[in-house]
């Protein structure tokens, strides 16, 4: 398992490109976007796609391919792979079937963003991508009215201003950090409650990817 960067090529650690360069294949979610990252740093692996939909489907032959002495490189589009992204299957049968795994760490949004925030707490709770329905997500939130660490989760873009205002519903005017494009070009990070971060983008089309670190509640 090989973290890749979650927006900057040059994130890429020398361990990470040395093992890209020495595996016989690399699965990846997006066999494009890793070769674009693959481009910049002259590697030549061949890659096999390897995402949500197919990963069930894949697993027998990954395993044939190792038990035949293949070495692969498992990763994301960005970030470290089985972390709200495809890869977990994978992980999981080789350890059933007695195939060692390592990981090579790299970037993560979610440890990014937990830095950023400055917000105290022991910890934090990562939750992931929030659900689609309004009545789930009420759901989701309300079971962290009174978590006492810091609430990492990953939103699109689209679904932004729906989301704050739930927050805001089901938590109050609880502090928040948002990053957005975090290590990009066009990084933009704030802090506010949901109203004010609302009120930053208000009359802008907000793009790019976006993680969010809810404050923990008052003790």
């Amino acid at each position: 398992m090989v973290g890749t960067p979650i927006g900057n090529l040059d994130d890429l650690s020398p361990r990470a490109i040395e093992t890209l360069r020495g595996v016989n294949a690399i699965l990846t979610e997006d066999t494009r976007r890793t070769r674009i990252l693959l481009d910049r740093f002259g590697l030549k692996t061949p890659t096999l796609s390897c995402h949500k939909f197919n990963e069930a489907s894949r697993v027998e032959g990954i395993l044939d391919r190792l038990r035949r002495g293949d070495s692969l490189a498992l990763v994301s589009d960005a970030g470290m792979p089985g972390v709200s992204d495809p890869g977990s299957r994978v992980v999981a049968a080789c350890r059933r079937a007695g195939i060692p795994v390592i990981c090579i760490p790299g970037p993560s949004s979610v440890t990014t963003a937990v830095a950023l925030s400055g917000f105290n707490g022991t910890g934090f709770v990562f939750a992931g991508f929030t659900p689609r329905k309004s009545g789930a997500l009420r759901k989701f939130l309300q079971q962290f009215s009174e978590c006492p660490a810091p609430i990492v989760i990953f939103e699109s873009p689209y679904r932004l201003v729906k989301v704050l205002d739930e927050i805001e519903s089901c938590l109050g005017p609880r502090e928040l950090f948002l990053g957005r494009e975090l290590t990009k070009k066009f990084e933009e990070t704030l802090w506010g409650t949901p109203a004010e971060i609302r009120q930053a983008f208000q009359g802008r089309t907000v793009k790019g990817e976006i993680v969010m670190v809810i404050a923990p509640a008052a003790r």
